[in-house]
């Protein structure tokens, strides 16, 4: 039973320690994703934050409106998702594979 928890103070201290620097690797990190055949094409941060959009000038002419939104609403998505999954992959790591309990995992 102590072992565990030597353990678990041990890893809480290792994660207080690199935390910092892992956050700010994923704050700089930038994820991109496409819809529409590599139409439309979003980039965003490792905050989710929406960094960069392109739209193939050809599709303005043959897409409507609506169709247009659904490909820039999928690619933002998409690059969110790629970016959510980084944050979490980099979290397993720094816990070795540990759940942690409570949301914790949401510090990013």
């Amino acid at each position: 039973m102590f072992g565990d928890l030597g353990k678990m103070m041990k890893l809480a201290g290792e994660m207080k320690r690199r935390l910092p620097e892992l956050q700010e690797k994923l704050a700089k990190a930038e994820y991109t994703a496409q819809a529409g055949g590599g139409a439309v094409s979003a980039t965003v941060n490792g905050k989710l934050a929406l960094v960069a959009l392109r739209i193939d000038p050809k599709i303005l002419a043959d897409a409507d409106a609506q169709l247009l939104a659904d490909r820039v609403k999928a690619a933002v998505s998409a690059a969110q998702d790629q970016a959510t999954q980084a944050a979490a992959e980099a979290m397993r790591e720094l816990t070795g594979g540990m759940d942690l309990p409570g949301g914790l995992g949401g510090m990013f």
